[in-house]
């Protein structure tokens, strides 16, 4: 019983300590190389790539030498038997003999290769393996844009929640300080009790607003770990704050980027959208072209009516044969017209998409820009307004506690405050957010 019980606390222990994980620090720039590295999407693209490098190679060696064997055992348990007339052997003419052919037991053993000499379906397979990689790295491209494109915002929704916890919690502390006095003055009698009960409705608010964030801020760690390619529930510790990425962020000269609708990698993928439909209508008129394939084979047979082929004295009959097949297509009641038919207005399809995708593409850059340009001046906007709130709410807070405004009064000027001041917040992510969804629709280098 004592040994059980030493063994169980030590697996406890030793399980205690494993679970005991080390806090990851990422600043915004490490946490896109690890999730580029490690994002489950980001892993899956990759794994995309190899396949599509692993069919290319299929497809090229299914033109090249195929060599086959096979080895044919064949042991009759009852022969078949055989009438022929037995005027062949010296009887009787209208009589009949029965024999039986060939011995009760034979073993096989051939090789055989084939080779394709002419195959247009081929060329046009070799073809399209070479563009099916391409859109396995395009995908991965443009799967590469995305997750940096999420983990800048969820990294961003991470430290909104962390500055509005700290501003929320210096507001309750004003706040319950402001109370205390008030209610304090009111006990003296040299104050209304309204005004004690307006300072305790502005807090409620605010201790509502903080426990709600507390809570966002858990689900945006939770988020950001999913976005990394971590555990839900890692530990994960951020060392850039968002006034530094802000300022980071403000880049004018993003705004006077080249706008080229072609140069992005939704373009660059409707584009391989458009060659793989051109290799398809290819592949049906290539059904109509003849198809030549050679084969060589040569083996050994073994007869005997006991099982002996593994005998040395065993008798065994080589042969071998060569030979071309030509396939040629004459006729298909129009089947193969009527498949090039549709190949057409799939690439028809495709070559308006195209069009399409480029228009887009123009529309959506340029929208990025504005967005990106408005967060900016947004941002500028807002950082003078919160100054002039918190110079607002100060005099305010002096002349309540003078006695020459009413407690109406002063909280009117909390609630703007507190609302110049998510807002202050909220526009600082907007430029780091905005910027990236430019560089996104830009496909401008990941690791910047």
């Amino acid at each position: 019983m004592r040994k059980t019980l030493i063994f169980i606390t030590t697996l406890m222990m030793t399980s205690f300590g494993f679970s005991q994980e080390t806090p990851t620090q990422f600043s915004l720039q490490e946490a896109i190389d690890f999730a580029l590295q490690n994002n489950r999407t980001a892993i899956n693209a990759a794994r995309d790539i190899d396949a599509a490098k692993a069919q290319k190679w299929e497809t090229t060696a299914s033109g090249l030498p195929q060599i086959s064997a096979a080895v044919d055992y064949q042991n009759f348990l009852k022969q078949q038997v055989q009438v022929i007339p037995a005027e062949f052997f010296g009887g009787q003419p209208g009589e009949f003999a029965e024999v039986v052919f060939g011995t009760k037991q034979n073993m096989t053993a051939f090789a055989t290769l084939n080779q394709k000499i002419f195959d247009g379906s081929y060329i046009v397979g070799l073809q399209s393996a070479k563009v099916f990689l391409e859109i396995s790295q395009n995908a991965k491209t443009k799967t590469d844009l995305e997750v940096r494109k999420s983990v800048i915002n969820a990294y961003g929704n991470v430290l909104l929640a962390e500055e509005s916890i700290q501003i929320l919690e210096r507001n309750l502390e004003v706040l319950q300080k402001n109370l205390d006095e008030t209610t304090k003055i009111y006990e003296n009698g040299l104050t209304e009790e309204e005004n004690v009960e307006q300072l305790k409705i502005t807090l409620s608010g605010v201790e509502s607003s903080l426990n709600n964030t507390n809570r966002m801020k858990t689900l945006a760690y939770q988020m950001l770990n999913i976005t990394l390619g971590l555990d839900v529930y890692h530990e994960t510790v951020l060392t850039d704050s968002l006034e530094t990425l802000t300022a980071q962020n403000i880049s004018l000269g993003l705004l006077e980027a080249d706008a080229n609708a072609e140069n992005t990698i939704d373009y660059q993928i409707a584009e391989n959208d458009k060659v793989s439909k051109e290799l398809l209508l290819k592949l049906e008129k290539s059904k109509a072209l003849p198809t030549l394939n050679g084969f060589l084979n040569g083996g050994y047979s073994a007869f005997s009516d006991e099982f002996s082929f593994l005998d040395k004295d065993q008798d065994w009959f080589g042969s071998s044969l060569f030979g071309v097949s030509l396939n040629i297509p004459i006729f298909s009641s129009g089947m193969r017209n009527s498949a090039t038919q549709r190949a057409k207005i799939n690439l028809e399809k495709a070559e308006t998409d195209l069009l399409e995708t480029q228009q887009k593409i123009t529309l959506n850059i340029a929208k990025a820009k504005s967005d990106y340009q408005f967060a900016i001046e947004d941002y500028d906007n807002k950082k003078e307004n919160l100054a002039l709130a918190e110079r607002i709410e100060n005099k305010n807070q002096t002349k309540f506690f003078e006695g020459i405004s009413t407690s109406f009064d002063l909280r009117q000027a909390q609630t703007q405050l507190y609302t110049a001041q998510q807002e202050f917040l909220q526009s600082m992510l907007d430029v780091i957010n905005k910027k990236a969804e430019l560089e996104t629709v830009l496909n401008t280098t990941i690791n910047q």
